[in-house]
């Protein structure tokens, strides 16, 4: 695995091209790092790029054209090698192709671009994938970024929030023991903008929302001005996740969704999933401000 840094005045960034994964986001002015730092003892990932599925397949399978295939849980980008294809001070751009094992699982000709590029103290994560197959091409991408909290020192996890940009009324979409959507939702927002932070919130895996109404989710505490802001735009899933009593939190904008338990486990009827023309490409973005 090779790191790669950009940075400016404010905010020094570490990628690896293993999996385009966020390996470090550094604020100098703060002197704070933002990222979880990848325990292994409860996960070690700290921001793995989520394609061509995000969650779970329904027995790990998908079916396209009566053939069946198998992907694991988030895709194979995560533990794939990317090609750095521009480095600037400021920016970097990262290029997933297919290869001989991704075709065995994935029957799709594509190129998948992950740009990272420093603005300020933001950073903007942008997703962009071509067709490069003769014909359709569906796939799902999501970002899963764990952030550290407590942030500062002298604070603890039960200190800090979530703070949405707008009051919320959706429930949470529950998941099976395999990871699968259940039927119905539970009743989680009752018209607030607000999550209070607790351990005890995650030890039934993630919250998962469909069509939230906010386009920022910012991690804050009443105890230090200190914090983040993650934006995004046309991501109509969001997943909030944190292992079992670790100190971070991940906010996850999605374009797509694990199967439900009732999925009929076809790629091109699946919930979320994104069709491509050839030739044409599909692009996302989102951001993180720090401060």
């Amino acid at each position: 695995m090779a790191l790669f840094a950009i940075e400016n005045n404010i905010v020094k960034v570490e990628i690896a091209d293993k999996g385009a994964e966020l390996q470090s986001i550094f604020n100098k002015e703060t002197r704070l790092e933002y990222l979880w730092d990848a325990n292994p003892d409860f996960w070690a990932k700290k921001s793995p790029v989520l394609f061509p599925i995000v969650g779970g397949l329904k027995n790990n399978t998908f079916f396209f054209n009566d053939n069946p295939y198998q992907l694991n849980r988030h895709g194979f980008a995560r533990d794939s090698i990317f090609e750095v294809v521009l480095q600037e001070p400021d920016a970097l751009t990262f290029l997933l192709k297919p290869d001989e094992s991704t075709r065995k699982n994935y029957p799709f000709e594509f190129e998948f671009y992950v740009e990272y590029k420093l603005s300020a103290n933001k950073l903007s994560v942008t997703y962009i994938v071509k067709n490069t197959d003769e014909k359709e091409m569906y796939f799902s991408v999501g970002a899963h970024p764990a952030f550290k909290v407590p942030l500062t020192s002298g604070t603890g996890f039960n200190d800090w929030f979530l703070q949405f940009d707008q009051n919320e009324t959706e429930g949470i979409w529950p998941l099976t023991s395999d990871g699968l959507i259940k039927m119905h939702p539970v009743p989680f927002f009752q018209g607030t903008d607000k999550i209070e932070l607790n351990k005890q919130l995650f030890y039934k895996d993630a919250l998962v929302f469909k069509h939230l109404k906010s386009a920022s989710i910012s991690i804050l505490s009443n105890k230090t001005k200190h914090g983040l802001t993650v934006a995004y735009h046309h991501f109509p899933y969001m997943g909030i996740w944190s292992a079992k009593d670790a100190d971070f939190v991940c906010i996850e904008p999605w374009c797509g969704i694990a199967d439900s338990e009732n999925s009929l486990q076809q790629l091109n009827e699946k919930e979320g999933i994104n069709a491509l023309q050839p030739n044409n490409l599909f692009e996302r973005s989102w951001s993180v401000a720090v401060f």
